[in-house]
């Protein structure tokens, strides 16, 4: 846990922007002090694809949130998304030492629950505890201290690929900072932006990124499913790009400025202006185009997550709806779609529980940077992630053996 005085940073490594934001632990909570944001060009599809330009950008973003925090920032929290990341849930069960429940022997739980078969290619990224059960007593979150012979986890595990998330790391270490732990970006949206209330009645996590579609669900406080879609906010812009016969950088300006993905508030007489490539004079077309182009790719976007939704089994178990998030959900009439697409109650989810800078990051665009840096506030003690060598299976072995001797003494 984080002590007063504390500074934990965020940084929101994200296919269309990066961003990094400083939080400062205060008696009251966290107050946000400072935010930098610039635009990123070495990323596609949530996976870095270019190493220089993505350090570029780091470097920006990080020295604007120094400026603004008047701090120096050294360790941040950092998201990874993509394709490549994939949850499975796993169970382990093991005897209980001295019959009452220790530290240990949660510890055990949670080593046996993770012992499954991953491919050399893969990483694990979290491991989340669903709940405990002791002697056929289900639903305990927290075990400590409780009498018992057998203990059970149900955890979740989510994995990535190594080499993407190294990556990750890289540039933040070129970049001249330690990486202090990679967080799944929907699990750190999740801390943003739902409301204890709706983890626990049962809801869907929607974070729509500049490259990925993130889902998370939650039931009983915990996270029972995750998955990406490969599609985001720059498939909307790329369908306006080439619909409109227009630059990207035009295409994304008229996809916020002008935007809408229902045509009823879309009047049959509005025009909107069109700049045209290679220096060819713009062009006046029915705003009611733009809606042609922009709704079908939303339509298709809530269609995905349907089919993911389904495909969990948890359907039906999500009284509390679906929360959207992330910088394509200020796109207008994207609630209103979604609800008619999913057919359960939607809301746009705001970063909440934070102070200082409220005005500033109260935006969908800041749900993954505020709940990294609430994340980090949760888990300080984290270790440094380091860069994969040879040497993790030793690391890995002498970390057992300390364990062990700490139990025996």
């Amino acid at each position: 846990m984080a002590r007063k005085g504390d500074l934990i940073v965020g940084l929101d490594i994200g296919t269309t922007k990066i961003c990094a934001i400083v939080g400062e632990v205060t008696d009251e909570g966290i107050d946000i002090i400072g935010i930098g944001t610039h635009p990123s060009r070495g990323l596609r599809k949530g996976v870095v694809v270019n190493i220089e330009t993505t350090v570029q950008s780091i470097r920006r973003a990080i020295e604007e949130a120094e400026l603004m925090a008047g701090c120096e920032v050294n360790t941040v929290f950092t998201g990874i998304a993509g394709g490549h990341i994939k949850g499975i849930n796993s169970q382990g069960i093991v005897a209980v030492k001295n019959k009452e429940v220790r530290e240990a022997d949660i510890q055990r739980v949670i080593d046996a629950a993770k012992a499954v078969a991953i491919p050399l290619d893969r990483e694990v990224i979290h491991v989340l505890p669903q709940e405990f059960v002791i002697d056929d007593q289900g639903g305990i979150k927290e075990p400590l201290g409780m009498s018992g012979v057998r203990l059970e986890a149900k955890v979740h595990i989510v994995t990535a690929a190594v080499s993407s998330a190294q990556n990750i790391i890289k540039c933040a270490n070129r970049t001249g900072l330690n990486v202090a732990d990679i967080v799944l970006q929907p699990l750190a949206s999740a801390k943003a932006v739902l409301t204890e209330e709706e983890r626990e009645l049962g809801v869907c996590l929607v974070d729509i990124g500049g490259g990925t579609t993130d889902i998370a669900i939650f039931q009983n406080g915990a996270i029972v499913h995750t998955g990406v879609i490969a599609l985001g906010g720059n498939n909307l812009t790329s369908d306006v790009a080439i619909g409109l016969r227009t630059p990207a950088h035009e295409a994304e300006k008229i996809k916020q400025k002008w935007g809408t993905c229902l045509p009823s508030r879309v009047g049959a007489e509005e025009t909107i202006e069109v700049p045209s490539v290679g220096g060819r004079e713009p062009r006046s077309i029915a705003r009611q185009v733009l809606v042609d182009i922009l709704e079908p790719r939303v339509e298709e976007i809530f269609q995905l997550v349907y089919r993911e939704i389904q495909r969990s089994g948890h359907a039906d178990l999500i009284p509390a709806g679906v929360v959207i998030t992330g910088g394509s959900t200020l796109l207008d009439g994207m609630p209103e779609l979604a609800e008619e697409v999913l057919g359960l109650p939607v809301r746009i989810g705001y970063p909440q529980g934070v102070g200082g800078l409220v005005d500033v990051v109260k935006s969908p665009m800041y749900a993954t940077g505020v709940g990294l840096v609430m994340y980090g506030a949760d888990n300080m003690d984290s270790r440094y992630f380091p860069i994969r060598h040879s040497e993790s299976t030793y690391r890995r072995l002498t970390d057992r053996m300390r364990d062990w001797l700490r139990e025996i003494f």
